[in-house]
């Protein structure tokens, strides 16, 4: 799977956007939902290789890990619930956009949630 691919697959789904918010980095891109502007997604490139970062329940993020070669604890982020995804790797297609859609499911704002200080 591109770099392309992944973002256009992500855009899809339900209030996704896509952007490049870090000044004078054109190429990371972060997918994020638009209502509340959390990331479930980080794409950059890492030793010349585009990855993704993706959040994940901890026991499967260790699973994935020891499945593929092409996943790995997350660069720069939690390493407990987070994975970083090389795009060009062992990794089935569908298996990143399956990845990608779960990240996307655990960070989405939960309804009927009350803030406790109001």
């Amino acid at each position: 799977m591109t770099k392309d691919e992944l973002i256009q697959y992500a855009l899809t789904l339900s209030d996704v956007a896509a952007d490049c918010p870090f000044e004078a980095d054109f190429e990371s891109t972060v997918l994020r939902h638009k209502d509340t502007g959390k990331w479930f997604g980080l794409i950059m490139n890492l030793n010349g290789r585009d990855i993704v970062n993706l959040k994940c329940e901890p026991i499967n993020a260790d699973f994935l890990r020891s499945v593929y070669s092409g996943v790995i604890p997350a660069y720069h982020m939690n390493k407990t619930h987070w994975n970083s995804v090389y795009l060009s790797s062992d990794v089935p297609d569908d298996e990143i956009k399956t990845m990608t859609l779960c990240s996307y499911e655990l960070t989405i704002k939960k309804k009927g949630r009350k803030n406790p200080h109001e």
